[in-house]
């Protein structure tokens, strides 16, 4: 699974772990992405999407109909 949101549209950042003796590795930041499944009524049947602990906040305030519809209008498939 990418981890990349479907609702905020939050994707990993980049940086560097650093070590004690301030040597520098490569890391990747992964966002919380999950899988989640949420019963539409507009569409009437259930959506499972890869949403964000962020994206579950935005879901929680707008509702998941505003969410659904806006996804859609960008064009992913759900």
């Amino acid at each position: 699974m990418a981890a990349v949101c479907q609702v905020t549209g939050a994707v990993p950042g980049f940086g560097h772990s650093i070590s004690f003796s301030h040597r520098r590795n490569k890391r990747r930041f992964d966002p919380n992405v999950q899988r989640k499944t949420y019963y539409v009524p507009s569409l009437r049947r259930k959506v499972t999407i890869n949403v964000s602990a962020r994206g579950i906040k935005v879901i929680d305030a707008r509702g998941i109909d505003a969410v659904v519809r806006d996804i859609l209008a960008r064009g992913e498939k759900i």
